[in-house]
């Protein structure tokens, strides 16, 4: 049975999309050690660190596409499960992009995304595909 160009492209994609995700849920404290290094930040209670995936959501996108460090207060970043990142136009010719350390990975509507307080985005790593 021949898969149409379409379906392959997107059985590419969500196989891209597993593969990173599984990347950084397997490498992200080696990921975590590797950023804190090149910071000399030092993991305390009250300043922890981890590397989640980010998610993406908006213009054309719902991906997994790459991942993030969050830091905050450890009771905080240990519910931190991924980034989200909505994307909208704004006065239709800008690109905006926030990015939300979120308690989940099932993110489906941007507008009812809550993030975890106190915790916030220390670094980004880009994935070479």
């Amino acid at each position: 049975m021949l898969m149409s160009t379409g379906a392959q492209g997107q059985v590419r994609q969500i196989i891209k999309i597993l593969g990173v995700g599984a990347a950084v849920k397997q490498f992200a404290p080696e990921i975590n050690r590797a950023f804190n290094g090149l910071t000399g930040h030092k993991d305390t209670n009250a300043s922890y660190s981890k590397v989640v995936p980010i998610i993406s959501i908006g213009i054309n996108t719902r991906d997994a596409i790459g991942a993030a460090q969050v830091m905050g207060t450890k009771t905080q970043v240990d519910k931190v499960q991924a980034v989200a990142s909505p994307e909208a136009e704004f006065l239709g010719e800008v690109r905006i992009r926030a990015l939300i350390p979120v308690d989940s990975v099932n993110i489906t509507n941007p507008k009812e995304i809550q993030g975890v307080p106190g915790v916030g985005v220390s670094g980004i790593v880009d994935l070479k595909l």
